[in-house]
């Protein structure tokens, strides 16, 4: 089966292609390896599992799934995986989102600019506890880029245009995206189901898309540690180590995170959380996919 086999079948919003583009200038810039294995470009960090929102197209909405424990992380696994990222030669981006909302961990200023000796830093917050002063922090603490995702309405628009003038950064520090729509445009976002987790809108069929890149570019790590395969899996079902007991470089070639990432580059989908999963996990990582392809000796069918 060729990978052109399955093809999406919506159209994708215009302001989800411009962060797409965004994120294909950070993850396939370059291709940096550590011996002779491709390392992730992409890393996103879960440092609080709280959020102040209940969006119906998330599954904080649901909190039988997933729930606020209100647990953080803390700095000596901030400092490990800083320590981690750096003896591997790590050039990508390291973006703090994950389960929650980021700007409610008291200590983001001190992450950031720990984070930001090994990595391009990057933030995704609601902007709902946002200030001129938080936002002047942040820059000042090495982020590289602030990303306020707006889910009120476009009036939200001038409110933060002004916020970040009157913090005295510069303006593209800031990147303003829109997420207030309806069912109809998906909400403003690229819809998935979040492995079988959400059922809302109209989004593609699971055995629609088939091969995935996701664990040859990217992985999450959630506030203790556990390493996952990708933001996709927001139960949790399968930690493929932990950073507080392993190298990042260790888990990151280890026999379990192979396993899924040989199966998702043929096209195979056959394991928990995947064989839930409706992403289309192609949209970015071709290189590193064609990286680890050789180096796994796979041969796709035409």
């Amino acid at each position: 089966m060729s990978i052109q086999a399955h093809k999406r079948t919506k159209k994708v919003h215009k302001n989800i292609k411009l962060n797409i583009k965004r994120r294909t200038i950070i993850v396939d810039d370059k291709l940096i390896f550590h011996k002779k294995v491709p390392i992730p470009s992409w890393v996103e960090l879960s440092i609080i599992d709280v959020c102040n929102r209940s969006c119906i197209f998330c599954p904080k909405s649901k909190p039988e799934i997933a729930p606020d424990t209100y647990q953080r992380m803390k700095m000596p696994l901030i400092n490990k995986l800083t320590k981690d990222l750096k003896d591997i030669g790590f050039k990508g981006s390291v973006t703090l989102c994950g389960y929650g909302e980021p700007l409610l961990h008291k200590e983001i200023f001190k992450i950031s600019k720990k984070l930001a000796e090994a990595a391009f830093v990057e933030i995704v917050t609601n902007g709902d506890v946002l200030t001129k002063k938080t936002i002047s922090n942040l820059y000042n603490s090495n982020v590289n880029k602030l990303l306020i995702s707006m889910y009120d309405g476009p009036e939200q628009i001038e409110k933060f245009k002004k916020m970040t003038k009157d913090s005295g950064v510069p303006s593209d520090f800031v990147i303003l995206r829109d997420r207030w729509y309806d069912e109809k445009k998906d909400y403003g976002i690229k819809l998935t189901n979040r492995t079988g987790t959400i059922d809302i809108g109209k989004q593609d069929q699971v055995n629609n898309f088939t091969y995935c890149y996701y664990p040859s570019y990217s992985v999450l790590i959630d506030w203790d540690g556990n390493f996952y395969l990708c933001p996709q899996d927001w139960q949790r079902r399968i930690s493929m180590g932990n950073i507080m007991q392993s190298s990042f470089f260790e888990i990151w070639t280890d026999k379990i995170i192979t396993k899924y990432r040989k199966n998702l580059l043929e096209g195979n989908r056959c394991d928990n959380p995947c064989k839930s999963c409706n992403a289309e996990g192609t949209v970015l990582g071709k290189q590193h996919a064609k990286a680890w392809e050789n180096i796994l000796n796979i041969i796709k069918q035409k």
